[in-house]
Formats: C-alpha cells, sequence, structure tokens
C-alpha cells in the first residue's frame, strides 16, 4: 500500500475542501449574497478589465477550469443580480462581460471573506506551510490536467 492510500490523502483533501468551501460559500453569501464560484466569476472579469482586455464566457470558464454551461447559469444569475452587464464587441458575435458598479462593490465586500478564510490555513499551516501547500496543489493540478475540469 502506498503512503498516499495508507494516508487517505484524497479523503482528506476531499474534506478539507468540501469544509473551507462551505465556510467560504457561508461568509461570501453573507458579505455581499452570492456564492465564491460566481465571486470568481466577478474576480476573473474584473482581472480582464484591469490587464486591458475584454472578457467572454468561454474566457471566464477557462480560467476558472469549469465547463461553459456552468459559467452560462452563473452569469445569468449575476446579470440579474446587477453585478455583470454583457456588451457588444466589434464582431457581430463578439459579446463581453464587464462588472457594474454594484459589481466592484460585491468584490470589496467579499474580500474580507477570502481573506478570513486564508488566515485560517495560514494559521493552521503557518507562512511556509502555505507557501509549500500552494506549490503542492499547484503541482497536483498539473499533474491531473484537464482529467477533473468541468
Amino acid at each position: 500500500m502506498t503512503a498516499a492510500a495508507r494516508l487517505r490523502l484524497y479523503h482528506r483533501l476531499q474534506l478539507a475542501a468540501q469544509r473551507a468551501r462551505k465556510a467560504a460559500d457561508r461568509a461570501v453569501a453573507e458579505a455581499a449574497g452570492i456564492s465564491t464560484a460566481q465571486a470568481g466569476v466577478l474576480s476573473v472579469v474584473a482581472e480582464g478589465r484591469d490587464a486591458g482586455m475584454p472578457v467572454n464566457q468561454r474566457q471566464v470558464a477557462a480560467r476558472l477550469g469549469v465547463n461553459e454551461s456552468a459559467v452560462t447559469a452563473m452569469v445569468a444569475r449575476l446579470l440579474k443580480l446587477g453585478l455583470l452587464e454583457r456588451y457588444r464587441g466589434t464582431g457581430a458575435r463578439d459579446w463581453f462581460l464587464r462588472l457594474t458598479p454594484a459589481g466592484d462593490l460585491a468584490r470589496d465586500r467579499i474580500r474580507p471573506a477570502f481573506a478570513t478564510v486564508n488566515a485560517v490555513i495560514e494559521a493552521q499551516l503557518g507562512p511556509d506551510g502555505a507557501e509549500a501547500l500552494a506549490a503542492a496543489l499547484d503541482r497536483l493540478a498539473e499533474a491531473f490536467g484537464e482529467a477533473g475540469e468541468g
């Protein structure tokens, strides 16, 4: 039996991720009335804006590592909440997303929620442990490649 199997690493990773996600979802919902996944959409759109690059739904899906249908549902909800808006690009089929002022305000409100979750992680691991975990998670994501996407 391998060390990973003996230690039940997959189970532990899933449990920790599930609990962290629930804590973050609660905190983000209280702060802005959205989910962490929807917050991810807002962040990707804001990153594009800040880089001077328009962002469409396909790019959001690729950046978040989820399928486009999931992004379509999240974008529809964010449009309905008035946090995002669509605008037409120069091509006939080019539609892009941008944050509304309310979307920017929601991002401001959720920052402390994510900071709290990250603080719990760092409190458990210490700064060096947090750096090591980040590197290990990046290696794992790369090792699994697209197998785990959407």
